[in-house]
C-alpha cells in the first residue's frame, strides 16, 4: 500500500531546505516533497507583477492528486488556492504561521515591512531575522542559513514575491469558505507577524477547520518547534483520514 504523500510549502525568501528539521521527524511514516516555490532556490527569478496564482500554478504540476498539503507563511496562502481552486490536489490543507485576512493595521505593518525591503534589502532581511528568532533558543548555525537563503535572493524576484505575501491575503480570504477539505491553522503563540489571532480567524472562514497555538513558538515553528509540529500534523492527518 502506498504511503500518503506530505507537500511542503516554504515561505517568503526562504526555500525548502526550511522544513528539513520536519522531514526528519515525519519522513518514516509519510512521503516528503519538499517543493520550492517559483523564484526561490532552485528556481528561476520571477518578474515583478507575479500573483498568488502564478506562485499555485508553479508547484501544481509537482502536486500528486490527494496529497496532505502543508504551507507555511507565503506558502500557506498557496496551499490556500491550491484548495480553493485545485481541489483534486489536495486531500488536507495545513496552514503552517498563516496570515489571514489582515486588518488595515496589520495590512499597513506589512507594507511598510515591503518598503524597507524596496530600499534596504539587507537591513530588511536582517529585521526578519530578529523578528523570528530573538528570543528562541534555535541554533545559531540554523539562524545563521536562514539569513544565507535570505541574501541570496535576486532583489527583484524577492520582492516581487513579497508584494504577494504582503496582499494576496484579501484576495483569497473571499474564496476560504469554499475550502472541502479538512483544514489546520497552526502558529506560534509569540508570532508577531502571522498571529494566533489570524489562526483563529482562518479556522473560523474555513467550514470546519481548527486552530491550533504553539506556546513558546515564533513565526520559524517549523525549525523552532518542528517536533510540535510533527505531532500535531500527523494527528490531524491521521484523523482526517477517519473522516
Amino acid at each position: 500500500m502506498a504511503r500518503p504523500t506530505v507537500v511542503l510549502l516554504h515561505g517568503v525568501g526562504l526555500d525548502r531546505s526550511v522544513w528539513e528539521p520536519l522531514t526528519e521527524l515525519i519522513g518514516g511514516r509519510y512521503d516528503v516533497v519538499a517543493l520550492d516555490l517559483p523564484g526561490h532556490g532552485s528556481r528561476q527569478p520571477v518578474s515583478a507583477g507575479i500573483t498568488l496564482s502564478d506562485l499555485a500554478d508553479g508547484v501544481a504540476e509537482s502536486i500528486p492528486a490527494g496529497a496532505h498539503v502543508v504551507g507555511f507563511s507565503l506558502g500557506a496562502l498557496v496551499a490556500q488556492h491550491l484548495a480553493v481552486h485545485r481541489p483534486d490536489l489536495v486531500r488536507t490543507l495545513t496552514c503552517v504561521s498563516s496570515v489571514c485576512d489582515r486588518t488595515p493595521d496589520e495590512r499597513t505593518a506589512v507594507l511598510a515591512r515591503l518598503r524597507v525591503a524596496e530600499s534596504a534589502l539587507a537591513a530588511s532581511s536582517e529585521a526578519s531575522i530578529s523578528r523570528w528568532y530573538d528570543g528562541t533558543d534555535v541554533p545559531e548555525q540554523i539562524v545563521a542559513h536562514t539569513r544565507e537563503v535570505l541574501l541570496a535572493n535576486d532583489e527583484e524576484s524577492f520582492l516581487a514575491c513579497y508584494r504577494v505575501f504582503a496582499t494576496a491575503d484579501a484576495e483569497i480570504a473571499p474564496h476560504l469558505g469554499s475550502i472541502a477539505v479538512p483544514t489546520l491553522a497552526i502558529t506560534g503563540a509569540e508570532d508577531p507577524g502571522s498571529t494566533p489571532e489570524m489562526s483563529r480567524r482562518l479556522a473560523a472562514a474555513v467550514p470546519g477547520a481548527s486552530a491550533v497555538i504553539v506556546p513558546g513558538a515564533r513565526h520559524m515553528l517549523p525549525v523552532q518547534d518542528p517536533a510540535a509540529l510533527a505531532a500535531h500534523l500527523t494527528a490531524f492527518i491521521g484523523e482526517s483520514a477517519h473522516v
